[in-house]
Formats: C-alpha cells, structure tokens, sequence
C-alpha cells in the first residue's frame, strides 16, 4: 500500500489541493491493494473528491493501470429518514421531510374556505409534496368542516385513490391516513364510492412493504368501524374467494370485524346460512390468517346461533327424511344441512374444540 498524505505538499500519490472554478475541495487518494496474480502486478488508484466547499455532489475518478481516466462508479444514494423511522432512498423522496400526524393531533383549518378552493386541482398536481399537503388538508377538512367536502365527495375520493396507488411510499401512507379520516367523517355516505378504494387497501395491506401494509391495515379498520356492517359485507363478500391468498385473508379479518358488529339479531337478519358458508370456505384457505379468522368467526356464529337459533320450520324437511337427525345437536343438524359433509366436519370440528 502507498502512504496517505494529506495536505498541500502535491507529493507522491497522496492527496492534494484541487481548484475547481475557484472552488477549493480536499481531496483524498487513495489506493487498492495490488492484485497479483502469475502473469504480474496490476494497480489502480481511486480519487475520491471529499468535500466541497460549494456543496457538490463528490466526484470519484478512476485511472487504470495507462493513465487513462475512467468514468466514475456509481454511488449508492444517501438514505432518507422519515419521521417516523422509516427510510427511503434520495432518488425517490429527494430531500423533503414528511411528518404524518395523527387524526387527534390535527389543529382546524384558519382559511378552511379559501383551502377548499384550489383543493381538487392540488390533489390533482404533479408535485408529490403538493399534493402531500393537499391530503392533510383534506384531513382537515374532512375532520373539521366534513360538510364543505360533501358536494366534490367523489372527485375527491377518486383522487385519493390515485395516491394511493402511487408507487412512492411516503404519498401513499397520507392517502391511506386520508382514508381512513374520511371513513370516520362520512361513514356510509361513501359507501357508493367505496369499491376501487376498497380493492386498493385490501392490496396495500397484503404487500410486503411493511411502512404501507400497517398503515392499510388500520385504514381497513377504520372502515369496518365506520361503515354499517350489513352492506360493508356485501362488499367485502366477493373479495374473500380472490385469487390472492393475501386479499382474501386481509378481506376475510375484515369480514370477522364487521360480523362482531352485527350481534346476533343482525346475523340472523343477515343470514346465518350465508356467513357459515363463507366461514367454511376459509378453513382450509392456504394463510394462516385467513384459517385463524375463519375459526373465531366460525365459534361466533355457533354461539349467536345457540342464543337465537333460525326458525324450527327450516328443519322440517331433514327431520321428516331421517328420524336419526332429531337426535342431534342443533347446531350440528344447521351445519350438515346447510353445507357439505367435508365443510360440515370442519365447522363442527372447530366448535367442539372451542366448546
């Protein structure tokens, strides 16, 4: 290895003062180990350029073993910290700061009027951290002064939806903390509007980055806390057999929330039949997390079904065909009339344990 020299004495190979449009920058050199192998020995020196005193992005340089000048590496960008520890590479956040403050931590809007004004064509920019700022003006709005956003309702749903699917993930998560802010405010009156914003929170909450997947899944609570529960499930209904095993598990958890908020006299209302099927169905679902909530999901159902079980008249039939099927457990005669003898075993199987 050569000897590292730093300062202004321009000997040997080490470093030394370069002048650059008046700009003076320290510069360091230095060297790699040789490389040697049978045929000789090869060398090659790297300057790298340090400091600047203008702020420039530093220079790295290559000499080969001629002389000659290569172009520079590639450097790996600098990370970017959000404020709540996650991190971003520069080339996609650049340098700005973004601070995501909880709902309760919100102040009002001073100029809640003249906000509204230039709201839609700021959600609709461009600039990522222009519409960043638009969104928690949303918030805002949505929170504060939820009646001013009632007539562009949909205009401004649609455009939350579009950042919600922007690839940058500091833009995504105001647009899901946006959602979910929303959800609290107008509650079934987005209802209508509900269904591309729904299939990209069951998609945001089934990718593998973990700084958009929680803040989806909150959002998704939000809506099933939100929202009535007997039309909140006839939207989630179709996305439980999707053939993503995520959505359909993160559909599923939402279906179990909704159902806990229906109580027996709205399942039954609902139809226990319907919701026993779809808990089946989820039994053997290839997720864990689709099995677990299907399971608890399955014992709810059997102890909302023993507090005010369906109508005699519903087992007439199957009594009058087998006088052995009056010997059994209610819930049992429910279970293998309603489904098939694999999907049946499965219920009845989760219920005994639970039991």
């Amino acid at each position: 290895m050569y000897p590292t020299t730093e300062g202004g004495s321009g000997k040997g190979r080490g470093a030394s003062n370069v002048t650059t449009d008046g700009v003076q920058k320290r510069a360091l050199a230095l060297t790699e180990e040789e490389s040697r192998s049978n045929n000789g020995c090869k060398k090659s020196v790297i300057k790298v350029m340090l400091s600047s005193s203008s702020g420039e992005t530093p220079e790295v340089s290559r000499r080969d073993t001629n002389g000659h000048v290569q172009p520079p590496p590639l450097l790996d960008p600098s990370p970017f910290h959000e404020s709540n520890g996650e991190s971003e590479s520069a080339s996609e956040t650049g340098s700005a700061e973004i601070e995501y403050v909880v709902s309760e931590d919100l102040k009002d809007l001073a100029d809640a009027d003249v906000q509204l004004t230039t709201l839609l064509e700021r959600l609709d920019s461009k600039e990522w951290l222009v519409v960043s700022e638009a969104l928690t003006h949303t918030r805002q709005l949505s929170i504060f002064h939820s009646e001013l956003l009632v007539p562009i309702l949909d205009a401004v749903v649609a455009l939350v939806i579009k950042s919600v699917k922007n690839p940058r993930s500091a833009l995504c998560k105001t647009a899901l903390m946006t959602s979910k802010d929303m959800f609290k405010a107008y509650q079934d009156q987005l209802l209508d509007l509900l269904d591309p914003l729904l299939l990209q929170l069951l998609l945001k909450a089934s990718q593998d980055k973990r700084f958009v997947c929680e803040e989806a899944e909150r959002t998704l609570i939000g809506m099933t806390t939100s929202i009535s529960p007997q039309p909140m499930l006839q939207k989630l209904q179709p996305y439980v057999s999707h053939r993503n095993p995520r959505v359909r598990a993160k559909a599923a958890v939402c279906v179990y929330k909704s159902v806990s908020r229906l109580g027996v006299d709205g399942i039954k209302q609902y139809g226990m039949e319907l919701l026993i099927q779809l808990a089946a169905a989820q039994l053997n679902d290839r997720l864990p997390e689709a099995r677990e909530v299907a399971r608890k999901l399955v014992v709810d159902l059997c102890s909302a079904y023993h507090k005010c079980p369906p109508d005699a008249q519903s087992m007439t039939d199957f009594e009058a065909a087998d006088l052995d099927f009056k010997q059994q457990d209610p819930w049992e005669q429910f279970c293998l009339s309603k489904l098939s003898p694999i999907m049946a075993q499965a219920v009845l199987r989760v219920t005994c344990i639970a039991t």
